[in-house]
């Protein structure tokens, strides 16, 4: 059982049935909720029910939420009590009242954390790393056909590429990625508050452990060089180099994996682009940018709080109120791509909103284009057969609080 708080209502709050429930749930792994094509043609602004009974403000119109979220006067602090909260879960990790690293900070703090990291994720840094990249997927392409079909994709493939990836660039032992990817999954997909807990507080004692043998013997990787350059002349507190090693490592593996998933149940649900795209392999950067814009998984990761009044759109989101960009309702808007909800490898599609906007735009980005582009090429390449083994009706689906993906991708070849 979950604990349910009374909440007053804001000034200006509608009732429920003026303001809808959010997040909802997909039903189809490729498409948002059928209540977000509502929302969108009900405006730019507008007010949603959050599960708390909580309201919030919801932007649906792309070009506000650029504005929005490139506005100081939003804040990412997850530890301000009116943060839109969207699950229990996330509740229970406000109610720790610790720091949250680089996605729950304001300038100029988040600036100073930032900076740190800049270098590990640059383009110049990234390139450098295709060899081994493409080196990784035909390891484990190599892998995966060598079992009989059908196989499990997200399991065989579409999780340890990007885990092995982001292992090797922090240091951390890939020996260990059965019990960080079980973590990593059960506290972005669990429901229960407790078990959210409990499976972040393993992996920040795993993460500090490892820390330890970084500050006694640094090694390769970012966590290394961050244990020997900034925790050595007192830059970084370690608790801060734990929670930031914690974002990085979780991030930086399960919204790839999803990508690849989903964007594999894409092409195959859409020949005619699959065809094109087979026809002509230069187009594959647009097509992850598509891609990128079309699946939007990391739905919800644009949630602010106002911190001071912002008039907008005729309207007034008040100092204190819960600000959503969607980013599977913007990314659909229709003022900034033609036909939105048509999916077009040929699409150009770089002001997509996947990667967030602002001083808070993801950081490891390139590194994500460059592990889909990658993935995706060697595996269409290699596997010219590939195939769903069940229809995508019977595919489940994640709930709409959590990274939007499948946990099993059963194909055939």
């Amino acid at each position: 059982m979950t604990d349910t708080v009374a909440v007053p209502a804001a000034p200006g709050a509608l009732q429920a049935s003026d303001a809808p429930s959010f997040p909802q749930d997909r039903s189809c792994p490729y498409h948002p909720p059928a209540g977000y094509g509502r929302l969108r043609e009900r405006g730019p602004l507008q007010r949603v029910t959050l599960y708390n009974g909580r309201q919030a403000w919801l932007v649906t119109r792309h070009e506000l939420a650029r504005r929005l979220l490139a506005d100081p006067r939003m804040s990412s602090d997850r530890t301000d009590e009116n943060f839109p909260m969207l699950s229990p879960r996330f509740e229970a990790i406000r109610r720790l009242n610790q720091r949250q690293g680089l996605i729950g900070m304001d300038p100029p703090e988040h600036g100073f954390y930032r900076r740190m990291l800049i270098s590990d994720f640059a383009v110049r840094k990234i390139r450098s790393m295709h060899g081994d990249i493409e080196q990784i997927v035909h390891d484990f392409l190599d892998e995966m056909l060598a079992g009989e079909p059908p196989v499990d994709l997200v399991s065989r493939f579409a999780v340890p590429v990007p885990s092995m990836v982001i292992c090797r660039m922090l240091g951390v032992p890939y020996d260990d990625h059965e019990f960080f990817q079980s973590a990593s999954r059960r506290l972005l997909q669990s429901a229960e508050p407790e078990g959210t807990l409990q499976t972040r507080n393993e992996l920040v004692d795993y993460l500090d452990q490892l820390v330890v043998e970084r500050e006694r013997e640094p090694g390769t990787g970012l966590i290394g060089r961050l244990a020997a350059e900034k925790l050595a002349s007192g830059e970084l507190r370690r608790d801060d180099l734990v929670t930031m090693s914690l974002l990085l490592l979780v991030a930086g593996h399960e919204t790839t994996a999803s990508m690849i998933s989903l964007g594999v149940i894409t092409l195959l649900e859409h020949p005619d682009q699959l065809a094109a795209l087979r026809a002509d392999p230069d187009l594959m950067p647009s097509a992850v940018e598509e891609l990128l814009r079309y699946l939007s998984i990391a739905d919800n990761a644009g949630a602010r709080v106002a911190t001071a009044d912002i008039d907008v759109e005729g309207q007034t989101i008040r100092a204190g109120e819960g600000v959503i960009v969607a980013n599977s309702i913007s990314n659909r808007d229709g003022h900034a791509f033609d036909d939105p909800d048509v999916f077009d490898v040929r699409r150009l599609a770089r002001h997509q909103l996947a990667f967030g906007y602002g001083v808070h735009q993801c950081l490891g980005q390139n590194l994500a284009r460059m592990e889909l582009e990658i993935a995706l090429r060697v595996l269409l390449d290699r596997v010219p057969t590939l195939r769903l083994a069940v229809p995508v009706t019977d595919l489940a689906l994640r709930p709409g609080v959590t990274i939007q993906g499948v946990n099993e991708l059963p194909v055939t070849w």
